[in-house]
């Protein structure tokens, strides 16, 4: 079982990606917004974090990019889930530090993938 932080201003999408974590058998730690996931991330050392984009205070861009830059964080890999689906964003989400990339509304067979393969072991 692995600790997912999900990142995400909406509570329904907190509790929709919450519920699809929980039932891969894992253990969802939650955020709600991209300060507040920064902060999490060091504090619980996730082993994947799942990130929306569009939030107030930090938004996912910056916050994945500190998080990647922040040495005790660098080797969480982050999942960028959210509704800009241009192709400039999904490249400047990879360049933050990013290890994928997913459009909601996403499919949840497909999101299930990105988490199996990224988590370490």
């Amino acid at each position: 079982m692995a600790r997912i932080l999900i990142v995400d201003d909406s509570p329904s999408q907190l509790m929709g990606i919450r519920r699809l974590v929980e039932k891969l058998g894992h253990e969802a730690v939650t955020a709600e917004d991209g300060a507040a996931g920064v902060e999490a991330a060091k504090r619980e050392l996730p082993d994947l974090i799942l990130m929306d984009v569009v939030m107030p205070n930090l938004n996912g861009f910056q916050a994945t990019r500190s998080i990647t830059r922040e040495p005790t964080t660098k080797h969480i890999p982050i999942v960028l889930v959210t509704t800009k689906d241009q192709e400039t964003d999904r490249m400047w989400g990879m360049r933050q530090g990013a290890k994928a990339y997913i459009t909601k509304p996403f499919d949840e067979s497909a999101l299930a993938n990105v988490i199996n393969e990224l988590l370490p072991g």
